[in-house]
């Protein structure tokens, strides 16, 4: 055991001893070693120059599944664009391999042959890289990303300095830098729900940058696959189509016509909340608040029962970080919902009664500044559909944008423009299975003196289908980054879990404050 320690000792020393002095902020340090990759790598002018990068190149399997395959090489292409595009793309025997972003929706073909659409956290995964690969480490701190000097390491047997990023969604990616060349060596993590880790060597400069000319991929668990690549040809800014990144043409299908399927879904949401308040269930919330570096400063848990009532969820919290609650806390808990319920009931009164009016006068009332499928649907244009399945049921896949010829009459348009995202809808029962949407800039209320939540705030909406009669929330996820009244920003993101459903169809006022299902 001392001689153990000995040598670890004495290799700590020697390591040290070649290694460059660097402060003692973990920050402070990372952002040196990233500062230093970018200069050594063309600059920070050069770098930001770049519009679009292509790579091209063969690909040699060197180990694992795909040792075998029916030819010796293949083929490697990467193409980034401006300003999240990606996509990647290994050739072998006939079968493709790709993951790309389109901006709106991460996707993948695998040895299968089959396109399809990813869910996060792969598609958050593939976001991530899509941004890292267009901002090549410049600006983090405007991107969001934290930072931190993670330590000495080895890479291929050789010295590194590690360097932690974690983006607003929580995805953290590990880069080593040679402390000589301050170059890039290798980049880990995992993209697209797969481990991956890649290798970096042989530099050589196109238009003022360096660009590694061998890369080493090793994919999948504990790497068990290998592709040894030569880049062969390396071109910045010329012209890359927008269709490089979507799904193959031959995947997508015709779009039905969509105002009225949506008119449908709107239609049918009436229906879904009445046999809504047929179901109660159980929910589990986490919260966390971060810091400036993306590290978690306070993270709560909450459960909670809950029931529909009137379209609305009711709920009751009933633990809060694995501790029941206190019977002064659940007594105010059940006062809580009590209120929520007389809201809703007051809600539901007024509308009623200025429908009523409107009726009386000829005329049919109508708020257009709900949040609803008929402002995406004015507000939003929809590519690239295609059939999927999910959670076994065949569904309909879109990916959705700003609609350019547009233009917004209220803030709540305005808000809905800087979304762009991907929707699975169940054509058959008419309803919405899961969403996955971001800002694609900042939005501002009242100039941002008010409020103004990031760009890249995000969030994931997914039902289930519940006793093959309805879909029910599963789950929800959002990372919000916002700043507010001026104030000092804030980043938190919020997951919540619901399970447990069962009938459970009672009033409102007998619900509240009785044992719920469990």
């Amino acid at each position: 055991m001392l001689a153990r320690i000995h040598d670890a000792l004495l290799c700590a020393t020697l390591f040290a001893i070649g290694m460059p002095a660097y402060a003692q902020d973990p920050r402070t340090q990372a952002t040196r070693i990233i500062d230093q990759y970018v200069q050594a790598a063309g600059g920070a002018r050069a770098l930001s120059r770049i519009r679009t990068l292509s790579l091209e190149g063969t690909a040699t399997p060197s180990g694992g599944s795909e040792a075998g395959a029916p030819t010796n090489s293949g083929s490697y292409t990467l193409d980034t664009k401006l300003p999240n595009r990606y996509y990647s793309e290994l050739v072998f025997g006939g079968k493709h391999f790709i993951e790309a972003y389109n901006g709106k929706s991460a996707w993948r073909q695998d040895a299968s042959g089959s396109p399809a659409t990813l869910v996060s956290p792969a598609s958050v995964e593939l976001e991530t890289e899509a941004q890292l690969a267009n901002t090549r480490l410049l600006n983090l701190k405007k991107n969001k990303f934290g930072v931190a000097f993670i330590g000495h390491a080895q890479a291929r047997g050789k010295d590194a300095l590690e360097v932690e990023l974690t983006s607003p969604a929580d995805v953290r990616r590990e880069f080593f830098f040679d402390p000589q060349t301050h170059l890039l060596v290798e980049e880990s993590g995992s993209l697209g729900g797969v481990p991956q880790e890649i290798f970096y060597s042989d530099y050589r400069p196109e238009n003022g940058v360096q660009i590694a000319r061998k890369i080493e991929l090793h994919r999948g668990p504990n790497a068990q696959d290998a592709y040894a690549i030569d880049i062969t040809n390396a071109k910045i800014n010329q012209p890359i189509g927008e269709r490089v990144f979507d799904l193959p043409i031959s995947s997508q299908v015709k779009l039905p016509d969509l105002k009225a399927l949506f008119k449908e879904i709107d239609a049918n949401q009436k229906a879904i909340d009445k046999i809504k308040e047929d179901y109660a269930g159980k929910e589990v919330e986490e919260e966390s608040e971060y810091d400036s570096e993306n590290k978690v400063k306070k993270r709560t848990v909450t459960e909670s029962t809950f029931f529909y009532f009137d379209g609305d969820e009711v709920s009751t919290t009933v633990k809060k970080d694995g501790k029941p609650l206190s019977d002064a806390e659940e007594k105010k808990e059940t006062e809580k919902a009590q209120k929520r319920v007389e809201e809703i009931q007051k809600r539901q009164a007024k509308k009623d009664t200025k429908d009523e009016k409107a009726k009386e006068e000829g005329k049919k009332e109508k708020d257009e500044d709900e949040v609803g499928i008929e402002m995406f649907l004015r507000a939003c244009q929809f590519v690239n559909p295609r059939r999927e399945r999910f959670r076994g049921q065949d569904v309909l896949v879109f990916d959705f944008e700003a609609n350019p010829e547009y233009k917004p009459r209220n803030l709540e348009e305005r808000i809905v423009q800087k979304l762009a995202g991907v929707v699975w809808i169940d054509e058959k029962a008419r309803d919405v299975a899961r969403l996955e949407a971001y800002f694609v800039g900042d939005a501002k209320i009242a100039g941002g003196v008010v409020a103004s939540v990031h760009r890249g705030t995000g969030f994931v909406f997914e039902q289930e289908y519940v006793n093959n009669e309805v879909w029910l929330p599963t789950y929800m996820e959002a990372h919000i980054g916002a700043r507010v009244l001026l104030l000092k920003g804030f980043r938190v993101s919020d997951v919540t879990r619901y399970s447990d459903y069962k009938k459970y169809h009672v009033a409102a006022s007998s619900v509240i404050g009785s044992p719920k299902p469990q």
